[in-house]
């Protein structure tokens, strides 16, 4: 099999100017695409070639969107962030030119509609190809192409609710009132994504023939897990029996979102469709595909780091898994976007923060400073042992946590005493960071290979020190770097980006929903619900969810993971926890209803201004979010509303 070059061909410019962009404008040009394999597989190429911008900044709404991370909007940062479009989502998004437009591809989004119909016209042309495109490599082809109309459908409807569906292209000569389409009900764009995956799965390999040339292309863990996650995401509160939402009616007097199915009926599917992926990935791993939870003593990367302790081992693990170039519990990826890095990570000397190659300007908010577990993996206002309510005050760093912060090192209590995952995903104030060529813990020879001090106060190289790019909250996204990117300083000063893989759905987020959507068809959690989140937290770790809410909460708290109410927030607060930094909260908290709750709370940071502790460890409000109920469902640019009356636009807007 040729490796696929991710270039497009010039008729993938001659958009039309119709409402959907959805009928063929250049009949000539797509017959000469067909005409021979190498012609077909650059339109192959082309199909794969609208998926969204996963993992960076500029077209990832996940990364910049919500309230787990805030942004310094700087002048110089604009070309990483895309002019902060994401970001604008929510702060200042409007119907006459939306943020993250998807339906059309503007301010950040790819046009997905575009991306359907150059998907339509594979699928009607492939045929046309000659003898020397084999029937099994059409077959595949066929099915790759039918996932991605799929995906492409589902990140369409996933943000605005139903939308139209365009099972074909329309004829060239298509009249105008042919054009003018409208929206279809909810249910049958969730059940047309899951049509394509299921016609496309028999036909796609259950592992990569050729991992040096096919990576990133479909295989049928990919399939299958996506649609999962389809399936989750139509069982969950925000599309299921969802009263608010019940009124929407189009100018036919047609429901949008009526079902047939009952709440229930919708998570019953959802969870056979988890076990169906989790089941397939267990087909392929006895194939010779490894899955299997990431562990960074397996990467090999390892011997590098090799000597440093096993508490940053495990640090080491829960941070890469992130970013280990297609490690064994990615089942689909994209290439580490290079912004994510650079708007990142942190700078660690004068000569870094002079020589700007990275530029911290996405930041953790205290939101997800509070958010991760005590080191009894349980949330900190819970444990009976964690001193809640003098968070945020300062004291030396005891010895104990020499592997995670320096010793005697003056920072908040807020930072001490967490779980192993707040020291893989967080940069602050004292604290330890490996990578950026310090491969050795605190006590480790040569000095000049020990871990980096992140240093936030004003006028440190980790804090405001020159007055521009930094990071506003006071905290770093240490998971987003890659350990082998390097800046080095001197007389040749470079930013070395190490390649790296940013996860679109590993294993660990495939055993959460399956976790999720097996709480949510049982009266009460059973072992099987508690297996897959401890399959997790083992990892991370940490005691069982079962013995650790036993054994360090008090009641009532202690008995939460024995209901399913109770334990349904246990299995979101962990999905937030072990998929943090990586987009999925931005759409987790929407799915769920929570967006109101979550999205309504002030914007709070440490006053990075501060020069001394006394200054610096005073909790900020940096911005009070507004989110109201209609921002639930994106908005339809106005201008398209225009162009075709029959649109309805979504509630509020």
């Amino acid at each position: 099999m040729k490796r696929i070059h991710y270039y497009l061909l010039p008729l993938i410019f001659c958009a039309c100017d119709s409402y959907l962009d959805i009928v063929p404008d250049n009949i000539a040009t797509i017959d000469y695409a067909f005409r021979d394999r190498a012609g077909a597989e650059s339109f192959l190429a082309t199909c794969y070639y609208y998926m969204p911008n996963i993992g960076s900044p500029p077209g990832d709404p996940g990364l910049m969107g919500g309230d787990d991370t805030w942004s310094l909007v700087d002048v110089w940062s604009n070309a990483k962030t895309g002019d902060y479009n994401c970001y604008n989502i929510k702060i200042n998004q409007n119907t006459n030119s939306p943020y993250a437009n998807f339906w059309e591809g503007a301010n950040g989004g790819r046009d997905m509609y575009q991306a359907i119909r150059d998907c339509n016209i594979f699928l009607e042309n492939i045929d046309k190809v000659g003898p020397d495109l084999s029937e099994e490599d059409k077959l595949r082809w066929i099915a790759e192409v039918k996932f991605l109309k799929a995906y492409y459908h589902y990140y369409l409807w996933r943000a605005y609710g139903p939308i139209p569906l365009v099972r074909q292209n329309m004829t060239v000569d298509a009249g105008i009132d042919e054009v003018r389409v409208y929206r279809d009900k909810f249910d049958d764009c969730v059940d047309y994504s899951v049509q394509l995956i299921n016609e496309a799965v028999p036909d796609l390999p259950l592992v990569l023939f050729d991992i040096s040339t096919e990576l990133r292309r479909i295989t049928q863990p990919i399939a299958l897990a996506m649609k999962a996650e389809m399936l989750v995401t139509a069982a969950s509160p925000l599309f299921n029996n969802n009263q608010r939402l019940s009124g929407l009616t189009d100018n036919r007097n047609v429901k949008l979102f009526e079902s047939e199915l009952s709440e229930k009926d919708k998570w019953e599917r959802a969870r056979t469709a988890c076990k169906n992926a989790i089941d397939t990935i267990e087909l392929a791993r006895a194939s010779g595909q490894i899955y299997e939870l990431y562990d960074f003593s397996k990467s090999v990367f390892y011997p590098n780091y090799s000597t440093v302790s096993d508490t940053s081992k495990l640090v080491m693990t829960l941070r890469s898994v992130l970013t280990d170039k297609w490690n064994s519990e990615i089942i689909w990826g994209t290439a580490l976007g290079e912004n994510y890095t650079k708007c990142t990570m942190a700078q660690f000397d004068a000569g870094h923060a002079n020589a700007a190659f990275t530029e911290p300007v996405i930041a953790p908010t205290m939101r997800m400073v509070e958010l991760f577990y005590s080191n009894r993996g349980v949330p900190i206002n819970e444990d009976k042992y964690y001193d809640y309510d003098n968070r945020f005050k300062t004291e030396a760093t005891p010895e104990d946590l020499r592997y995670y912060i320096k010793t005697d090192y003056i920072t908040a209590k807020i930072n001490m005493y967490r779980e192993p995952r707040f020291y893989a995903n967080l940069g602050f104030d004292g604290g330890y960071w490996l990578g950026n060529g310090k491969k050795m813990d605190f006590d480790g020879l040569p000095a000049a290979e020990t871990a980096w001090v992140t240093q936030m106060l004003k006028g440190k190289p980790s804090g405001n020190f020159i007055g521009l790019r930094y990071s506003i909250t006071g905290y770093a996204v240490k998971k987003g770097s890659h350990i082998e990117t390097t800046v080095t300083t001197g007389t040749s000063s470079s930013l070395n980006l190490a390649s790296g893989t940013f996860p679109i759905i590993r294993l660990a987020d495939l055993y959460l929903l399956y976790a999720e959507a097996l709480n949510e068809c049982l009266e009460a959690p059973n072992a099987e619900v508690y297996d897959y989140v401890n399959r997790i937290r083992t990892r991370a770790g940490l005691e069982g969810v079962v013995e650790s809410w036993a054994a360090y909460t008090d009641p009532p708290d202690s008995d939460k993971p024995l209901y399913k109410s109770s334990m349904r927030d246990i299995i979101r607060q962990e999905r937030m926890i072990e998929l943090a930094f990586e987009g999925k909260r931005f759409w987790d908290v929407r799915r769920w209803l929570l967006a109101e709750t979550e999205l309504n709370k002030p914007i709070r940071a440490w006053n990075i201004m501060g020069e001394v502790p006394e200054d610096y460890y005073n909790v900020i409000t940096l911005h009070q979010l507004s989110f109201s109920e209609k921002e639930y469902l994106w908005p339809i640019r106005q201008g398209e509303l225009l162009k075709n009356t029959n649109l309805l636009q979504n509630p509020g807007w």
